[in-house]
């Protein structure tokens, strides 16, 4: 893969049917990849598939079940051939106070948001070493550095996806396989419906698409979006605490306030977390 480094790759994302995936499987296959949709509801993959038209192709997938997640892999590298990125896409998020939070909500985000991600590297990243070459992005998101009120479940399986990933990362050093993760603010997609994204702009879901294609094109490992997000929380952590609480509660949205007394996320966690 040289020059534009999307052209010609078989990248597979899971997560894609819709929101961030979906944008980032359009952006993708416009610049010339081959993509495989991996989704739970594979009719929704399909039709997002159908829609992008040749080079795409829809595949149902649950990245908490290792026997899906093998049938995947299996079946993109047998359709389309080795794949080149996978983008580790799925996601699921719970708001509210910590002590009004479900237990599956809580074991809903641990299984899809962190095991899902191992699952991921896991499964993929041996094949990829053995050819010397591949890439693995993450859509792990700015709660992996910081941790907002009301998000504490989902800031913990962000925080574990980054310590995970930066273990991996030293692991395959020297392999020719590159770990990458992205970490955005909030994003315009269902998951976060309903909350407030402090001071940062509200992201769309191309946004971090654009995100994806720069760091295959330039390979590196982390990513923040907005980019100041990275240094601003970086500069936060040498403050004494006082006033780096200061800093971070002028910057982090306080999500129990946001969602107090609304419905805006009924529908949504409803369907994914219960």
């Amino acid at each position: 893969m040289a020059g534009n480094r999307t052209s010609g790759s078989v990248i597979a994302i899971t997560g894609g049917a819709r929101g961030i995936g979906a944008a980032i499987a359009h952006r993708c296959h416009a610049l010339g990849a081959t993509v495989a949709i991996g989704d739970r509801d594979d009719a929704a993959a399909t039709g997002t598939a159908d829609a992008l038209g040749d080079r795409a192709h829809g595949y149902r997938l649950d990245v908490t079940d290792e026997k899906s997640f093998t049938a995947f892999l299996a079946a993109v590298e047998k359709d389309l051939g080795p794949i080149d990125v996978l983008v580790n896409n799925a996601g699921v998020m719970w708001v509210g106070p910590f002590d009004e939070e479900p237990e599956s909500a809580a074991a809903a985000m641990v299984a899809v948001n962190l095991l899902g991600v191992i699952r991921g590297v896991r499964l993929a990243a041996p094949a990829m070493r053995a050819r010397g070459r591949g890439q693995i992005v993450t859509i792990a998101s700015a709660a992996s550095l910081i941790a907002p009120p009301g998000e504490s479940t989902y800031a913990a399986t962000k925080h574990g996806v980054l310590g995970y990933l930066t273990g991996v990362r030293e692991e395959l050093r020297g392999s020719g396989v590159t770990i990458s993760a992205i970490l955005p603010g909030v994003v315009d997609t269902e998951l976060a419906a309903g909350t407030a994204t402090g001071a940062a702009t509200l992201l769309s879901p191309d946004d971090v698409a654009a995100a994806v294609v720069a760091i295959i094109d330039r390979p590196r490992f982390l990513l923040t979006l907005p980019k100041y997000v990275g240094p601003l929380t970086a500069a936060a952590r040498l403050l004494p605490q006082r006033l780096r609480d200061a800093v971070l509660r002028r910057m982090v949205p306080d999500q129990v306030a946001a969602v107090d007394g609304s419905t805006a996320r009924d529908a949504y966690e409803a369907d994914h977390l219960r």
